[in-house]
């Protein structure tokens, strides 16, 4: 997949690296940025209520299809009767963002990347949504825009999110500024703090509940991969109080301009939420070294012979790891974590790379963990009763949903976004394909029963025509009938070909592990039997 963004070396005012940018993302369109609709908030929904409730339909029915597993928790702790300021983590492009929207009890007004309410097709959902635009310091100091319209697009932006918030609507803005592909958290922004605060300076003035901040864990097995595990970890909610708000703030913002917190206000606030939010991470000097921990939590509870079954047991169990070897005085607000020091790490990550190699992971191991495990043909059961319905559908499938996944394949591994973005471009081809395809595709179908419909009456015995009787309106409604049912049974075939790509990655992963032998079987085992000793003197 390319990744070949805009590098050219900047720097923020820290010395970090901004980010690299997409060409889409140095495509500043000022005329159509300042004209996007702004929110209101006396309805539900801040932005058009029937196409923010369809967007969140279709895109509930998309990440279905799209998710092996989906677990949520700490949703019941979430106060619902104020605004929430959600922050995370940021390493999955706009699937994060979806992850917590879509599993909130309360609809979100929406802050993005400018070039999310230009962009063709994207942007006409994103305005009727009232999602405004967000002007990063990436864009700003590359000169993509003068800092006066920086500061007049953000000053509106940042001042539409408080007012939602304030009115008790849900908002996700992300610390870290950027979606990225480390393992750890970037240095945080000071936007999310500031809007928060200044939310919390108007509902004060109204009299109002104060918001709250959730700090929001989001795990994904293998993000960049067609029906892999989320787990979306809602953390306890961080309740602003009448302290965190001065009263200059409060008079500064009743009068319906956007005005700046105090600035030791606004990092107290930061430097909080980051304490809240990076145990809620993989929080570990690199991707290898969180694949060694996911991989002791695997043997650890193969050992106690309670095996991991869910994605999000998969998680605690590396934490748990993570939090017993690291330094106890690992500082959180270090950006850069060092490497964990013990005897157990070398012959995990050890094992974890030869299992990498031959596309396993501690799933695969045995019950004592120190072996793959064998071929279960009871498993393999239920896999086998789908396949005929697997078969049936295929046709269909390929009719209905070539076309996107083909656009969702080419888009994605063609990128200049990074790895991050790859999910986010498959997710856009399922949602706009299927509204743009579909119609079409039933249409034409609908077509050739018309014009074939003397020849399947004598194949079948029956005139599909004539389901609601031989007049003119009893044709519409067959027809419209017919058509209607077409559509319902493309979203079918998608379902039942995400289960078919399941079993089809499980007989895969079982042929992998009946060919793993000779000195690689060997290098695993033995690699595993050096972890099992060393996890011996760990106390959890």
């Amino acid at each position: 997949m390319t990744s070949e963004g805009i590098d050219d070396g900047a720097i923020d005012h820290r010395g970090d690296a901004l980010p690299v940018l997409s060409k889409s993302a140095t495509n500043m369109k000022m005329d159509k940025l300042m004209s996007t609709p702004m929110p209101k908030f006396t309805g539900s929904t801040p932005g058009s209520f029937f196409w923010t409730h369809s967007a969140w339909w279709i895109a509930r029915r998309v990440r279905a299809a799209q998710f092996r597993t989906r677990e949520v928790t700490g949703r019941e702790t979430l106060p619902t009767d104020r605004g929430n300021l959600c922050c995370a983590w940021h390493t999955n492009g706009l699937i994060d963002p979806l992850a917590i929207t879509l599993n909130h009890p309360r609809f979100f007004v929406l802050g993005a990347r400018h070039d999310l309410v230009t962009r063709p097709l994207l942007s006409w959902w994103t305005r009727r949504m009232a999602v405004q635009p967000v002007v990063r310091k990436a864009e700003l100091l590359r000169g993509g825009c003068s800092e006066e319209e920086a500061n007049q697009i953000n000053g509106r932006t940042l001042l539409m999110l408080a007012t939602g918030i304030s009115n008790g609507f849900g908002c996700v803005l992300f610390p870290e500024g950027t979606s990225h592909s480390d393992a750890s958290m970037l240095r945080f922004r000071t936007g999310p703090m500031r809007t928060v605060l200044a939310a919390g300076a108007i509902a004060k003035s109204k009299g109002l509940a104060l918001p709250a901040v959730v700090p929001i864990g989001l795990h994904f097995r293998n993000r960049e991969l067609f029906r892999t595990d989320e787990w979306v970890e809602y953390g306890p909610p961080m309740q602003l109080t009448s302290d965190d708000i001065p009263e200059d703030l409060v008079k500064a913002v009743s009068g319906g301009e956007w005005s700046e917190p105090p600035a030791e206000k606004v990092i107290a606030l930061r430097d909080k939420l980051r304490l809240e939010l990076v145990p809620l991470t993989p929080n570990t000097s690199d991707w290898k070294e969180n694949d060694a921990l996911h991989l002791m939590g695997h043997v650890d509870a193969r050992r106690s012979k309670q095996p991991l079954t869910t994605w999000r047991e998969e998680v605690l169990a590396a934490r748990a790891f993570r939090d017993a070897l690291q330094p106890s005085d690992l500082s959180y607000m270090d950006t850069e974590v060092p490497q964990i020091d013990h005897p157990a790490l070398p012959p995990a990550k050890a094992a974890a790379a030869l299992l990498q190699e031959r596309g396993l992971d501690g799933r695969d191991l045995n019950s004592e963990g120190l072996d793959l495990r064998s071929f279960s043909i009871k498993k393999a059961i239920l896999p086998l009763l789908r396949l005929p319905v697997s078969l049936l559908m295929l046709p269909i499938c390929l009719y209905a949903l070539g076309g996107q996944i083909a656009m969702g394949r080419l888009l994605g591994d063609s990128t200049d976004e990074g790895l991050d973005a790859r999910t986010s471009y498959h997710f856009l081809s399922a949602m706009f394909g299927s509204l743009m395809f579909w119609p079409f595709l039933a249409a034409f179908a609908v077509w050739l029963a018309i014009t074939n419909a003397t020849a399947l009456h004598d194949f079948s015995g029956c005139d599909w025509r004539m389901m609601y009787g031989s007049g003119d309106s009893a044709r519409q409604l067959a027809t419209l009938t017919l058509g209607s049912a077409l559509v319902f049974l493309f979203w079918l075939s998608g379902r039942v070909f995400a289960k078919f790509w399941d079993d089809w990655t499980d007989f895969k992963r079982a042929i992998r592990r009946l060919r793993t032998r000779g000195v690689e079987r060997q290098n695993i085992r033995g690699a595993l039997a050096t972890l099992s000793a060393e996890m011996d003197k760990i106390t959890l």
